[in-house]
């Protein structure tokens, strides 16, 4: 049997993670979070990887948690499954991460896309969060991350409503990064993922580490911080080739050091 996560290396330094459970449309069960976990703890510490692709499928990127799995179940089954373990090794990655959407994301579908930091989509994608409809509501982020990213009412009428939001809209309301046609959505992300490969990973690592802690912090706390990661990748060697490079004219090879 195929593995249900499959982890590709596609160049040097850019690695592709793919849920592939087509018969359940990519469903979220329990190996499915598993095993992304493990994929991304293991990539995490990978030096040699600089950027990460998380997709799934042409049709479904994931529409949502596994219902099998979780009609029947009570609260204490609930809580003693700590699945939020699984959604951490994914949202505490150090590393860029990109997801390349295309068909459904939906409920734990679309708080997976939103655990990453880029979210390249076709146009035919749909994201959403249905959870209402099952009489539950999001449990992964999509009440939070989602408030973030597209402010107050537009979250709540995908929250209460569990309505599906097209790729088009999504863009608009700054859900995703960027729409592509079907058929590059893909390639747009790798060609993104092999360009942040190409960065100094150090600076990468500290942008996104101060970005995210920006929507917890207060604002002179967040610039404290933005300060002291300025000043402290002036001591890597990343930095003196990026400005050398500058100067002289040529491109800088980075070596995360």
């Amino acid at each position: 049997m195929e593995q249900v996560v499959q982890v590709e290396q596609i160049s040097t330094h850019v690695a592709m993670v793919k849920i592939h459970r087509p018969e359940a449309k990519n469903a979220l069960n329990t190996e499915v979070r598993q095993k992304l976990a493990a994929a991304f703890l293991q990539l995490n510490d990978d030096e040699n990887i600089r950027a990460i692709i998380l997709t799934g499928g042409e049709t479904d990127f994931a529409a949502g948690a596994d219902l099998k799995e979780l009609a029947n179940a009570e609260t204490i089954q609930m809580m003693q499954r700590r699945t939020e373990r699984y959604w951490q090794a994914i949202a505490q990655c150090s590393k860029p991460v990109i997801a390349a959407v295309n068909g459904y994301a939906l409920g734990g579908g679309c708080e997976l896309a939103m655990h990453a930091d880029i979210i390249i989509a076709g146009k035919s994608a749909q994201f959403g969060q249905p959870e209402v409809k099952v009489g539950v509501m999001p449990g992964a982020g999509g009440t939070q991350r989602l408030f973030r990213a597209v402010g107050k009412f537009h979250a709540m009428r995908i929250i209460m409503t569990g309505c599906l939001v097209p790729a088009p809209e999504a863009y608009q309301i700054g859900l995703v990064s960027q729409v592509t046609e079907d058929s590059e959505t893909l390639a747009t992300a790798i060609k993104m993922a092999e360009g942040l490969a190409k960065m100094p990973p150090i600076a990468l690592e500290q942008i996104k580490e101060v970005a995210l802690l920006a929507e917890d912090v207060p604002l002179n706390a967040g610039l404290m911080l933005e300060r002291k990661s300025f000043q402290m990748l002036f001591s890597s060697e990343d930095q003196k080739e990026g400005m050398q490079a500058f100067i002289e004219k040529r491109k800088p090879n980075y070596q995360g050091r």
